[in-house]
């Protein structure tokens, strides 16, 4: 399971975006330096870190990266 302070150091680490706790429920399309290529990167660093498959269409729909971190921890 990842936590909240581990999504973001892995945010920042991983896809060099620098985000905080309460950016997590602003819209992904808001945040400084987002764009469409951190949806595919993210998809490859959570499923390398989860260590199971999620769906690109729900991650592509979620339209906050608190709503892609439940993705990633739902059936944990």
């Amino acid at each position: 399971m990842i936590t909240e302070d581990e999504f973001l150091t892995l945010l920042d680490e991983e896809l060099s975006l620098s985000v905080a706790r309460q950016d997590l429920a602003r819209d992904i399309d808001s945040l400084p330096g987002w764009d469409s290529l951190h949806v595919l990167r993210l998809l490859g660093v959570l499923e390398a870190r989860t260590g199971r498959p999620l769906a690109l269409t729900e991650l592509l729909e979620a339209r906050t990266l608190g709503r892609v971190l439940e993705l990633a921890v739902r059936d944990a």
